[in-house]
């Protein structure tokens, strides 16, 4: 079994691999100065026990040690740091050329999906609006603009590994290049009141062509 699998959930984003990365090796750096340090500590609980010395003695410090263990700690996370702002700059930073432009607007309990029409502009007359369907090809970017119309919720797709908080007043910005075709959830990440925990709805990833002809019989639909 791929131990990926246990933690998490199938990888359906360009992103994901390189966020999945960054949590493995942070797991890994942390685990083991974690049993290092416990280690070392069973080790002195054992060492200098009070049967074997029964006089406490006091000891001023070691400086080589002191400067061993602060400049260790330093540069890991001066490395990982680095690292880390390398794979948020790419995720977060000034997205690629997109094919797909859409607006998610929250509110209690769902999620208004715009898309552009032809024009290819948002807030025109032939837009497509749908309520907690997020249709996406594959392969190709979608920019997505995220707003709330009321309290502050969270959009978040553990497949994508993306989350985003939706606030009142702001417009949020992510985008996504998925990966393979898959229908999955969108859930609210942010408890918005009593009805939190029905505000989901499903992401269906599928090829250009198969997009392209949901737009259009979806848009025919609406009128």
């Amino acid at each position: 079994m791929n131990v990926a699998h246990v933690w998490f959930p199938d990888n359906l984003s360009s992103i994901g691999g390189a966020i999945d990365q960054m949590f493995w090796v942070i797991l890994w750096i942390t685990g083991v100065i974690f049993f290092l340090v416990e280690g070392a500590l069973l080790w002195f609980l054992i060492r200098y026990r009070q049967p074997a010395h029964p006089r406490a003695a006091y000891v001023h410090g070691h400086q080589t040690a002191e400067v061993i263990w602060t400049v260790i700690p330093a540069v890991i996370v001066t490395a990982l740091a680095f690292a880390s702002q390398r794979v948020w700059a790419h995720v977060r930073g000034t997205p690629p050329p997109h094919q797909v432009e859409i607006e998610i607007t929250a509110e209690q309990f769902a999620w208004n999906v715009r898309y552009a029409g032809a024009d290819g502009r948002l807030h025109t007359a032939d837009d497509l609006e749908t309520i907690n369907q997020l249709h996406l090809p594959v392969d190709q970017v979608a920019l997505i603009h995220l707003k709330s119309k009321d309290v502050i919720h969270s959009f978040f797709v553990p497949q994508f590994r993306a989350k985003l908080d939706a606030v009142p007043g702001l417009t949020g910005r992510l985008w996504v290049k998925p990966i393979k075709t898959a229908q999955v959830e969108m859930v609210c990440a942010e408890l918005c009141g009593l009805g939190h925990y029905r505000m989901r709805g499903y992401v269906t990833i599928e090829s250009s062509e198969e997009f392209q002809r949901w737009l259009i019989e979806a848009t025919a639909e609406q009128g």
